[in-house]
């Protein structure tokens, strides 16, 4: 019997031919959506708290300044203050029902919790963990971010049919802001940090938006940076939508949103990946 012949692997009859193992993709579905209905089971346990938190502070901007400045200010680029103000707000109910949520969120859970140590020991990588997660927070973002509309529609807001897009809006915009969060989270070292944050980068985007007042009495340098803002492109791609006013410049916003959530995820995934195996 020559050699080659006894190399060969002695197979019992019956035996299966082996079936290549199948190569699994960079994100897994069933790996997303399980780290989802495990954020979908926790939010039904406090889902109150969680809407009331993301609602009301905006909704209290709403009234504050489309019903108490409405009084002085009647007309906004030929809008009603109170419609301008209300379109306007999406945008601050997508900022803080993800952003916020997504930083504080994230840091416990990876750093107090070891929630991510937990998950990562099972089939999810942590493209997967990002991804599931920052997707979450865009759903509820884009739920959230109705509210200051069907508030604008009681005080006499009159949408067209295109408004059914907002949602959408919202959620593309709430991807890109929960990955900022989360890696935002992935970056500080204290949690006290989050202020900094807050102060020096949410605030000035949220007031050089154009939620609450035009931006093109500006200086030439603020409205440079207005068009740089992801915000400031929800809230003009939200006040179209409702007064049905969809243009070709609607198209390069909806781009600029979609480059600023991916590449907001991609830096969130490579930073968590880094923050863990640190």
């Amino acid at each position: 019997m020559s050699d080659q012949v006894l190399d060969q692997e002695i197979v019992p009859p019956g035996t299966p031919a082996a079936v290549p193992a199948r190569r699994l993709r960079r994100l897994e579905w069933a790996a997303i959506t399980g780290v989802m209905a495990r954020e979908i089971i926790n939010f039904k346990a406090a889902w109150k708290q969680g809407a009331f938190a993301s609602t009301v502070q905006p909704v209290v901007y709403l009234l504050a300044f489309g019903l108490g400045l409405g009084t002085i200010v009647n007309k906004v680029d030929g809008r009603d203050y109170i419609d301008y103000v209300a379109t306007g707000t999406v945008a601050t109910a997508v900022l803080f029902s993800t952003a916020f949520n997504a930083m504080f969120g994230s840091f416990v859970k990876r750093e107090f919790q070891r929630t991510y140590d937990a998950i990562l020991s099972t089939p999810v990588d942590v493209e997967e963990l990002v991804t599931a997660e920052v997707l979450w927070l865009a759903l509820r973002g884009g739920l959230f971010g109705c509210v200051p509309i069907l508030v604008g529609i009681c005080f006499g807001l009159n949408p067209a049919w295109t408004t059914l897009l907002v949602p959408f809006v919202a959620m593309l915009t709430g991807f890109g802001f929960a990955a900022i969060g989360t890696l935002i989270s992935a970056v500080v070292r204290s949690i006290d940090d989050f202020s900094y944050v807050t102060s020096a980068l949410f605030t000035p985007l949220f007031l050089v938006a154009g939620t609450f007042f035009p931006l093109t009495g500006l200086p030439l340098s603020l409205e440079i940076v207005a068009e740089l803002n992801p915000l400031h492109h929800c809230v003009e791609l939200v006040r179209d939508c409702t007064f049905g006013v969809l243009d070709a410049t609607d198209l390069l916003r909806t781009g600029a949103l979609v480059l600023f959530a991916a590449g907001s995820w991609w830096g969130a995934v490579n930073r968590t990946r880094a923050r863990l195996v640190s």
